[in-house]
């Protein structure tokens, strides 16, 4: 069964309206005490969802041999309870509170290149993934301290169809005012892989997900072996990358502990002896790589709750 053939536990519009006002007036503890019983009875009445971290974790231990990542009763529900904590999180970066003294980066060198290629107003793709919370990200690109301010530049998401619908909604009715664009990946055609490089080209960021296929392109993929299974990736995130033909990163926000987060990132580099056939291939290869040393790093974060392992 595909991501997108469930009904997500956590995702609604209403959701994310309640989550929100709970934040606006009770705060950001508040918001988290409801979130560890909401994801407990979560946990204890949604068995798919405890089949499948279940299942998720004793891939990742068989592979990592993390023993963060055992698939005992209690990973399971902590894999669970991260997530709503991350939901937490998001609420924090609509209100542009989020404090980005709390956001470190894993490598120095990373970080400098990141912060002069928005100084530079580089146009860049980022490739993420469904591990850790990278709405973070943007807090620390919006915010002035981060050196990059005053440039800020707008940012292109790509989401579901439905998840477009439900995160539009909920910023038009909260009136948050976001520097950004969605983009639903069901709909992408050769029309918006123009605007997105006339975009980039202007100095816009791209974010988009490579670890799930969606609904408009289940067909459209390609396998790779990761951590150790046969697991289908959709071609066209990667295709849309190289199409840019802008820099490329790879990028994943790690919660750590005290609501810190660790910013992971790796640039691509295309190979110039390669074809674009044969770059796209090493693109494919490299994020599957960032993707298994982001899962060792962090398996209770990895939010997948379907069967992401298929026999």
């Amino acid at each position: 069964m595909r991501w997108y053939q469930l009904k997500e536990q956590a995702a609604g519009e209403r959701r994310l309206i309640v989550s929100w006002f709970v934040y606006k007036i009770l705060g950001k503890r508040a918001l988290q005490l409801i979130a560890v019983f909401v994801s407990f009875f979560t946990f204890a009445f949604a068995p798919n969802v405890r089949r499948y971290s279940k299942k998720n974790l004793s891939v990742i231990y068989k592979f990592t041999k993390n023993k963060n990542a055992k698939p005992t009763m209690l990973n399971q529900y902590k894999n669970v309870l991260n997530y709503a904590l991350s939901l937490v999180d998001k609420m924090e970066t609509f209100a542009k509170k989020y404090d980005i003294e709390k956001i470190d980066f894993a490598n120095t060198e990373e970080k400098e290149l990141f912060i002069q290629l928005f100084k530079e107003q580089k146009g860049m793709f980022f490739l993420c993934s469904h591990i850790g919370n990278i709405d973070v990200l943007r807090t620390f690109i919006a915010n002035p301290k981060n050196g990059i301010w005053p440039l800020n530049p707008r940012v292109n998401v790509f989401l579901s169809e439905d998840h477009c619908k439900v995160f539009n909604g909920f910023l038009k009715k909260i009136d948050a005012t976001q520097n950004l664009s969605t983009f639903p990946v069901e709909q992408i055609n050769a029309g918006t892989a123009i605007e997105i490089q006339e975009r980039l080209e202007n100095g816009e960021i791209a974010f988009m997900a490579g670890d799930r296929l969606s609904a408009g392109s289940s067909n459209i993929v390609f396998s790779a072996n990761f951590l150790n299974q046969v697991v289908q990736f959709p071609t066209g995130t990667f295709k849309l990358a190289q199409l840019t033909e802008q820099i490329v990163f790879f990028i994943c926000a790690v919660k750590e502990k005290h609501d810190r987060y660790k910013i992971y990132l790796e640039k691509f580099e295309l190979n110039t002896q390669f074809n674009k056939k044969q770059n796209l291939k090493k693109m494919q290869d490299e994020y599957v790589s960032f993707l298994e040393k982001m899962v060792n790093i962090a398996p209770l974060q990895f939010y997948h709750f379907y069967d992401l392992f298929e026999d």
